[in-house]
């Protein structure tokens, strides 16, 4: 008889083995009491000014589906590594606690928690791994994308970076993160059927080269579609090709033949800033100033910032690698810490690793015209000025109410990033700090428990 499939992205088997290791002995021990973790950055990458959080959608998900599955709970038995008794509490665990979030697309910085979670021990800890897991990977897209989103400078931008992603979930949830930051579509089909995402797509060189000419693979391609489509005009001569594209559009313009039209036409090799003038002077000089241009190939934020800078004559941009896999700082120093257990604080005090003791909340200050100023992190117990940045979004194990939809993170995110001091929209790196302080309580409450800690010695 076949062994049941275990679907490892359906849920509590992807996860750190440590992690039930650790469940284990909190059963063992009687360990029930309310734990408090909070995830956090605790620094930012050289090369970035902020971050833009993401995942929460589906770390939600994750927490109201938490549950361990017969054929789950038969694997771990067939470890013999676990006892019977605490197998047996596995099957009736399920996540009965809260959740405070940052709401998605919101701009954040280093010490600052973006999510805290208050549950039993027991619960808390299971969610470690997969909640890094979601928000790690999805923050890391998104605080990529807003960069792409600040160089473009109005410009549309579009996901291409499904090949490139690191499997079919990090395609799917990029195409995701990068739409939330402000990107405009995606090539990604199934996160168009997923998420709603507008989808945009040409046609591959293979399309030109299996034709005997470039211009009746042009003719082809535009009469086989139901909308105004674009040109890949690099395959061999760029000039070329642009000057048959203008004499396809004198035929569609003629009435030689019905099609939908060209909407624009995309370079992904060479000079691309020189072509794209060179194409927008001929397609000018024939009448058709409507025909959008393309650009794409190798491109990232500094590159988007570099043509621009230039003056190339560009109406969208494809970004595909550096996007999909953040390739200049592809992962954050991100943490799920413990902060309170048993109505307690707690802190870790490894140098370099330290924590801020406690439950913590975030509030922001803003400047008449809506510019971040500040952010201070304090106790739940502490006054602050500005508004509270942790929301309540789970209860009981349930969300309270139905998280925003794509489109409305989409527009919320775009207003924080246009929020932002102009310093941290620049796109070097180093000298652009941004004001983030701890209270004088949250010292003060370290300082207590690393005495104590130092007398326990």
């Amino acid at each position: 008889m076949a062994e049941p499939m275990i679907d490892p992205l359906r849920g509590v088997l992807l996860t750190d083995f440590y992690q039930l290791a650790m469940a284990q002995a909190y059963f063992d021990a009687h360990m029930e009491d309310t734990a408090v973790f909070e995830l956090f950055v605790r620094r930012l990458p050289a090369s970035r000014h902020f971050l833009v959080a993401a995942g929460l959608e589906q770390a939600v998900d994750y927490l109201e589906r938490l549950r361990f599955e017969d054929e789950d709970l038969a694997y771990l038995a067939g470890l013999n590594r676990f006892s019977a008794r605490f197998l047996d509490h596995l099957a009736t665990v399920r996540f009965t606690g809260a959740m405070h979030a940052l709401p998605e697309g919101t701009p954040f910085f280093a010490d600052e928690p973006i999510l805290r979670v208050t549950a039993p021990i027991l619960e808390a800890q299971l969610l470690e791994s997969r909640l890094l897991n979601i928000v790690h990977f999805q923050t890391t897209i998104a605080s990529k994308a807003a960069r792409c989103v600040i160089a473009a400078r109005g410009r549309q931008l579009v996901d291409f970076g499904m090949r490139r992603a690191h499997e079919a979930s990090a395609a799917l949830f990029a195409a995701r993160a990068a739409y939330l930051a402000g990107f405009d579509a995606t090539a990604t089909v199934a996160a168009g059927a997923r998420f709603g995402i507008p989808l945009s797509g040409t046609l591959a060189h293979s399309f030109i080269e299996a034709h005997d000419s470039e211009q009746a693979a042009f003719r082809d391609f535009v009469h086989s579609r139901r909308e105004a489509t674009t040109l890949l005009v690099d395959t061999y001569d760029t000039a070329r090709a642009v000057r048959r594209v203008i004499r396809l559009a004198d035929e569609l313009k003629a009435g030689a033949a019905t099609a939908a039209g060209i909407r624009a036409v995309r370079i992904d090799s060479g000079d691309l800033a020189v072509q794209a003038r060179d194409a927008r002077a001929a397609l000018d000089a024939h009448g058709y100033g409507n025909v959008q241009i393309v650009l794409s190939g190798g491109l990232d934020e500094h590159a988007i910032e570099e043509l621009l800078s230039a003056g190339a004559p560009v109406d969208a941009f494809g970004v595909g690698t550096a996007l999909d896999v953040s390739s200049d700082a592809p992962a954050l120093d991100m943490a799920y810490k413990l902060e309170a257990y048993a109505g307690r604080p707690r802190r870790k005090s490894s140098p370099g690793k330290a924590t801020w003791p406690g439950a913590k909340q975030v509030y922001r200050e803003r400047n008449s015209s809506g510019e971040y100023l500040r952010d201070r992190v304090v106790g739940l117990d502490e006054p602050a000025e500005g508004r509270a940045l942790l929301q309540e979004v789970v209860r009981n194990g349930r969300r309270i109410a139905a998280l925003p939809p794509l489109a409305s993170i989409r527009d919320s995110c775009r207003a924080e990033l246009l929020s932002l001091p102009p310093a941290l929209r620049e796109l070097g790196e180093g000298g652009h700090g941004y004001p983030v302080s701890i209270s004088d309580g949250l010292r003060a409450l370290a300082e207590r428990l690393d005495a104590a800690q130092d007398r326990d010695a």
